[in-house]
């Protein structure tokens, strides 16, 4: 088979459950995770030379839980280094499940190119019983490979579902099928090498968002409403200097009484606050559960408080003031 004329695509690998490993192929759980090298995971898809020419990169080792802004930062300039590159013709990063969904959609905002970008990940470690990783990588390095996948977003392929980063969400502690877009539902599906997609991600992204990776990450932390919920938690960030906070609100974003008048005194001080659910799914209506007028708060819209706090923090670090409109535009 003649392979100069397949696609390149650059796989980065991140750590994660795709690259964990434990001594016992039963087991699903207790597992070191990012422990595997990206030529071990590409070695045990023998398939993918078939789909693409692979550029890998081993970019770190961490589990996802331990994500952090600075390797959101150094993760985002190496696709934009490579994307520009005309050798390169997209790119796939291998994440653990835990944190991939803001990975996603930070990249969704920030990614400052039409190449396709695909996270993916696995819910059993490389050396379990029927381990997901391969399927899941080569499903996308399919994806990327495809030039329908060109100018979509960020995009999320797993379990042969492609999800836009902005809707998708870990719905599961165990299952494979671990990822949802609850609201809007998938994009399309992978399977046997076959991309198709149903629909498209209207909001800005990638080479038409506004925001940019910083080398100065904004603090921005969530604090969540439940029964008796007081106001120590908002106290004690706003007196460690906190520049935003999302509240994981009950129902359509609202806040017990305890918080109400803690973020009302937070926001006086300059702090902004941005009112998003604990629900699984919906929207939270600016003036529908709370005043915002009033308060000074922000609503998330359909933006999960992990996900809104990823914006706020790109907001902040922009020096956007007209907040609102950042939340119903993106």
């Amino acid at each position: 088979m003649n392979t100069s004329s397949l696609p390149r695509i650059a796989v980065l690998a991140t750590g994660g459950t795709i690259a964990g490993s434990a001594g016992d192929a039963s087991k699903t759980a207790g597992y070191r995770a990012g422990v595997v090298g990206v030529d071990k995971l590409l070695d045990a898809v023998p398939a993918l030379g078939s789909v693409a020419r692979i550029h890998a990169e081993q970019i770190a080792s961490i589990d996802s839980k331990d994500m952090s802004a600075a390797l959101w930062t150094t993760l985002g300039r190496r696709i934009d280094a490579l994307l520009v590159r005309d050798d390169i013709d997209g790119v796939v990063v291998t994440h653990g499940t835990d944190t991939l969904e803001e990975t996603a959609y930070l990249l969704h905002l920030t990614v400052k190119s039409t190449k396709p970008v695909v996270l993916t990940a696995a819910m059993r470690p490389s050396t379990a019983l029927s381990a997901d990783g391969p399927l899941n990588l080569l499903n996308a390095v399919t994806v990327a490979a495809s030039k329908d996948a060109a100018g979509k977003g960020v995009l999320v392929a797993f379990n042969n579902q492609i999800h836009c980063a902005r809707d998708v969400t870990k719905t599961s502690t165990y299952a494979v099928d671990a990822f949802r877009s609850p609201e809007t539902g998938v994009l399309g599906f992978v399977q046997d090498g076959r991309v198709e997609f149903q629909r498209i991600a209207l909001r800005p992204h990638t080479a038409s968002s506004e925001f940019a990776l910083s080398e100065q990450w904004p603090m921005v932390e969530i604090v969540t409403s439940y029964a008796d919920a007081s106001r120590v938690t908002v106290d004690a960030l706003v007196a460690a200097g906190v520049k935003g906070i999302v509240v994981a609100g009950t129902g359509n974003g609202s806040m017990h009484a305890g918080l109400t008048q803690a973020l009302v005194d937070a926001v006086k001080r300059g702090v902004a606050v941005v009112r998003a659910s604990r629900v699984g799914s919906g929207h939270v209506m600016r003036n529908g559960a709370a005043n915002d007028d009033a308060l000074g708060t922000v609503s998330a819209g359909s933006l999960n408080p992990y996900k809104a706090r990823v914006l706020l923090m790109l907001a902040l670090a922009a020096e956007v003031s007209d907040l609102q409109r950042v939340f119903d535009v993106y």
